[in-house]
């Protein structure tokens, strides 16, 4: 099998342990993936089979696009609902300043990374390093807001769809977000609903495969190797 399979990662495994469980299914000679999701997060994990593995590179270089729902009130260390309450806030942001809020975020602008992350400071995980209690501070990088819209909002909660560059991270954005309107804020739910050229319409759940695969019909979810491309 050479080319693309677009998995439905569920929420509560991390994207290494889907990896896993495919390649215990289905076996392939070579298999890799086209960008992480947090454990957190559900959504279109890509998965590089044989071949495809050779352009794993043009596939972490193209937009995604996901659904979050943002969680005002509260500053967690994570930015998302797995982490340590660090400090909270009784300020609810009106629907109107949300509004006006986004377009503050789109376009061209920079952003600090989460503090857990995956990102490496000399050979080591970020996350890593704040987990043995180290101090850390990450730098600004540039990253693009093709486009951001609220999708839902009540008193303590808004769902906003976002498209972005690659090297984004959703939970530094609501992070960012929360403080822009005068509060705190974390990732309560996080759904990638794309990855390039591949949607969750196309994407297959676990269980799904390992149906496909037993049947012998698993070849006809696999798209070619040229899709990234």
């Amino acid at each position: 099998m050479n080319g693309w399979l677009i998995l439905h990662k569920p929420p509560g495994i991390s994207s290494a342990k889907a990896v896993f469980m495919v390649k215990k299914t289905i076996q392939p000679q070579k298999i890799g993936h086209g960008g992480t999701l947090d454990p957190l997060a559900s959504g279109v994990l890509p998965l590089a089979l044989g071949e495809a593995t050779k352009v794993c590179g043009f596939m972490l270089n193209t937009h995604k696009a996901y659904e979050f729902t943002l969680t005002w009130g509260e500053k967690r260390d994570t930015d998302d609902a797995e982490g340590c309450v660090l400090a909270t806030s009784t300020k609810r942001p009106s629907e109107k300043d949300i509004l006006a809020c986004l377009l503050f975020f789109k376009g061209h602008t920079t952003q600090t990374p989460p503090l857990y992350s995956a990102i490496k400071i000399q050979g080591k995980r970020a996350c890593d390093r704040m987990r043995a209690g180290e101090c850390l501070s990450l730098k600004e990088r540039a990253i693009v807001i093709h486009d951001l819209v609220l999708k839902e909002f009540d008193k303590n909660q808004a769902t906003f769809y976002v498209k972005c560059s690659k090297g984004t991270y959703v939970r530094a954005l609501a992070r960012d977000m929360a403080e822009f309107l005068g509060t705190y804020g974390y990732i309560a739910a996080l759904k990638r609903i794309e990855a390039g050229k591949f949607h969750i319409n196309e994407a297959i759940s676990i269980e799904e495969l390992a149906k496909y695969h037993e049947k012998g019909l698993l070849r006809k979810y696999i798209r070619p190797i040229h899709s990234v491309l």
